[in-house]
């Protein structure tokens, strides 16, 4: 058996910035727009009038300030209100490729790796753009990696998910070196009219290498132990898919073709579920909470991270202790904690552990043991 480690990492961040003063002003334009259009309906009880959006409200409920998106002006268009992307060829890198490749090639120059020496890539994110060809294998050929590629979806766990999955390879033998890459472009799955979700989710991409932790050419964070868990829920849902023109109401503007949550019971039900998964982790580790140099959490919500930080070191912890990002990358997805373990682990010295873990839809919830090596 092999230990493997993290050896590299990187993100892809767009350009494109919306501020919740942005994303606010194009909201309530887009509610006097719908309420104009359906005021007799709305008088009449059949429809509920829409309440406008405040910064205030953002980021009290949530502690997102911003967000990177990969297309801005149809998000901010009241009368488009989502992402617009051009139309590529089948010849043309896909879009998501393109952030993995950005990604992945600072990861592997962080470990010192070609990519002719990675032997698999997975492609781990909430969404993926297509069915088949795997996404991965697309990264895979323009990156030049060898080996073989394959696609993982556990929503918000999938990056967590796929750590587990590389190195359990590795320490198996089955592959020397991997690249974990998570493109989430979450704008495409918001549904921006929603204004109790409609400031939840950003754009990003991150990329990790995993190897073996005898080949590390440098710095690098020994991956102790892996856990996944899942427990099915429909808080939170989705209900798009390739099945959708066979329904009834086919391509129908529908509520529920985009991300959909009960955030109260999701709040309620999976901060304990992730709380004793993080606290058994750590058990049959032997690793004390107090053993802990840093905890990189799943940045879904402020509130969210306040309570499983509290929770699993019994106290408050220090800001450097559990690091966000959110406030200026909203909900990523699956690469929130890979963005605050890149940003935010050069300084743990050799010895020092930490937690990564991310959950969501499922429910799922994955968590990663490392320790500075």
């Amino acid at each position: 058996m092999h230990r493997p480690a993290i050896t590299g990492s990187g993100v892809f961040t767009p350009d494109q910035v919306i501020t919740n003063d942005e994303l606010v002003a194009a909201f309530n334009a887009y509610a006097e727009r719908f309420n104009a259009e359906n005021a007799d309906a709305i008088a009449a009880g059949d429809i509920a009038a829409k309440a406008p959006s405040s910064s205030d409200f953002i980021l009290g409920a949530s502690g997102i300030e911003q967000r990177h998106v990969m297309d801005k002006t149809g998000v901010l268009d009241p009368a488009v209100m989502h992402p617009q992307f051009r139309q590529r060829s089948d010849d043309e890198p896909s879009i998501m490729a393109e952030m993995a490749l950005d990604a992945g090639r600072k990861a592997l120059e962080q470990a010192g790796r070609r990519a002719d020496e990675v032997d698999l890539v997975i492609c781990a994110a909430s969404n993926h753009e297509r069915p088949y060809p795997a996404i991965a294998i697309e990264i895979q050929q323009l990156l030049g990696a060898g080996g073989f590629a394959f696609d993982m979806n556990v929503a918000c766990s999938s990056a967590t998910f796929g750590i587990q999955a590389a190195a359990d390879m590795i320490r198996s033998g089955s592959v020397r070196c991997a690249l974990v890459v998570s493109p989430e472009i979450c704008s495409g799955h918001l549904e921006w009219r929603d204004r109790d979700c409609h400031f939840i989710f950003g754009d990003v991409c991150t990329a990790l290498v995993l190897e073996r932790a005898e080949d590390a050419k440098g710095a690098h964070f020994v991956v102790r132990s892996t856990r996944c868990a899942t427990q099915f829920s429909n808080n939170i849902r989705n209900n798009n898919g390739f099945l959708r023109r066979t329904r009834p109401d086919g391509l129908k503007d529908r509520r529920d073709m985009q991300f959909m949550q009960e955030g109260r019971k999701v709040f309620k039900e999976v901060l304990p579920m992730v709380s004793a998964h993080i606290a058994a982790h750590l058990s049959d580790e032997a690793v004390e909470a107090s053993d802990l140099r840093r905890l990189w959490l799943h940045q879904a919500n402020k509130s969210m991270n306040d309570f499983i930080g509290k929770k699993v070191m019994g106290r408050v912890p220090e800001p450097d202790e559990q690091p966000n990002i959110l406030q200026d990358y909203a909900n990523t997805s699956s690469a929130g904690s890979i963005i605050a373990f890149s940003k935010y682990s050069d300084d743990l010295k050799p010895g020092d552990a930490g937690l990564i873990c991310s959950f969501g839809a499922g429910y799922s919830v994955g968590s990663v043991l490392v320790e500075r090596g």
